[in-house]
């Protein structure tokens, strides 16, 4: 029988209801566990914790809403996390993790395996939780790193914060989406934000909608997509200080780009079908950027 799920919402979890979830987990019969915003006991989150630690077929951990509520529930995720080895994504969106929870947590997301995804969103970090998260970014060819972040209404992160993962993604050699919405980055950062997009070869997706950014930042970023070649497919900037039609450009520019890949896609699988084709020099040395992100994991299930 393949692993199902196990979804739950803000609802209290009696004994009962905790000692089926562990038993789950337990039995590898649960891929995707969900209590976002449901209330349970501090001897009954570390029972979830400790199944969490046995199951080897968990893919996707949802505590989003308060469910890691204090120092103690950190410290007892992280040991499960430093056992578990089949968690691709985790959810923690409005926990009150702070950097010195981040501190805690941090080596266990360092080492672990299969973390390809992972939710801080209002997590109350600042600039020492940008610096532990930008390790989770390594750089090219170091090993194996995130490829969807979302950092959402941290409004602790300054601007240095914010240019130090700038950095970071400038370098990543993995890292396909990213989601700091919400956050007053201002038009500063988002020139940041544009160089680094601009170095990356495989960022697909930026959100950045609510933002604090102008036509200022608008211009800057649509010269990034209109003179460098990128990754970037999608990028969000509702709910700014910016002209529709500037928006309009930046997103006629980005369809143009993906058309075209979708083109150079085509020619390919056609070229592999049949090795017959002649290709002529430039064409053997182009580059193919793949468009779209496929099944994200990190849109899987709801905040």
């Amino acid at each position: 029988m393949l692993p199902g799920s196990i979804q739950i919402s803000g609802e209290t979890l009696s004994g009962a209801e905790i000692r089926d979830i562990c038993e789950s987990l337990r039995e590898n019969s649960v891929r995707l566990l969900s209590l976002r915003g449901c209330q349970l006991s501090e001897r009954d989150f570390g029972h979830v914790c400790r199944g969490v630690a046995e199951s080897r077929s968990l893919a996707q951990l949802n505590l989003n809403l308060g469910i890691v509520s204090n120092i103690n529930r950190v410290k007892q995720l992280a040991e499960a996390l430093k056992t578990n080895r089949s968690v691709q994504s985790l959810f923690l969106h409005g926990s009150p993790l702070t950097d010195a929870g981040l501190a805690l947590l941090n080596p266990a997301l360092s080492i672990h395996p299969s973390l390809v995804a992972l939710d801080l969103g209002d997590c109350m970090l600042g600039d020492e939780g940008i610096n532990l998260i930008c390790g989770l970014l390594p750089p090219d060819g170091a090993k194996s790193g995130l490829k969807e972040l979302t950092l959402s209404a941290n409004l602790g992160v300054t601007s240095k914060g914010w240019g130090r993962l700038a950095i970071a993604v400038a370098h990543s050699s993995q890292l396909r989406v990213l989601n700091l919405d919400y956050n007053p980055l201002g038009d500063q950062v988002a020139g940041m934000l544009a160089v680094a997009v601009a170095s990356s070869r495989t960022l697909e997706v930026l959100d950045l909608e609510g933002t604090g950014l102008t036509n200022q930042s608008a211009q800057t970023l649509l010269d990034m997509v209109e003179n460098y070649p990128t990754a970037l497919r999608t990028l969000i900037l509702a709910e700014n200080n910016i002209s529709p039609e500037l928006q309009q450009q930046i997103s006629d520019l980005l369809s143009e780009g993906e058309e075209e890949e979708e083109t150079e896609a085509r020619e390919v699988t056609a070229r592999e079908k049949n090795p017959w084709i002649c290709q002529n020099k430039s064409s053997s040395q182009m580059v193919l950027m793949t468009s779209g992100l496929g099944d994200s994991l990190l849109a899987e299930t709801e905040m």
